[in-house]
């Protein structure tokens, strides 16, 4: 398991399928930008800031929008499923 340090979330990504209202999945040849949607996996413990530390406000299996093209992709050897790392500061939003 990967455990992030500091202000770091672990996120898988989300992969939107497009359907048709028939449950049709269409595949395109083109190549299209990935949805900034993931969901937490694991969450660091928090930033510390003029020696006090702030807790991160984020839990496990929330889905949330962050910022496109940040963070660093990691696969994990055993499950091999893809994450993301990235930065707490880089997630704009929780979607309930």
């Amino acid at each position: 398991m990967i455990r992030p340090l500091h202000d770091y979330v672990l996120l898988e990504k989300v992969k939107e399928e497009e359907k048709t209202e028939s449950g049709i999945i269409l595949t395109t040849k083109e190549a299209k930008d990935e949805p900034s949607h993931g969901i937490v996996v694991a969450v660091g413990p928090g930033k510390v800031e003029d020696g006090k530390l702030t807790p991160i406000d984020l839990k496990a299996g929330q889905q949330v929008i962050y910022k496109k093209y940040s963070g660093t992709e990691v696969k994990e050897k055993d499950n091999k499923k893809d994450y993301l790392l990235i930065s707490a500061d880089d997630i704009l939003a929780v979607v309930e």
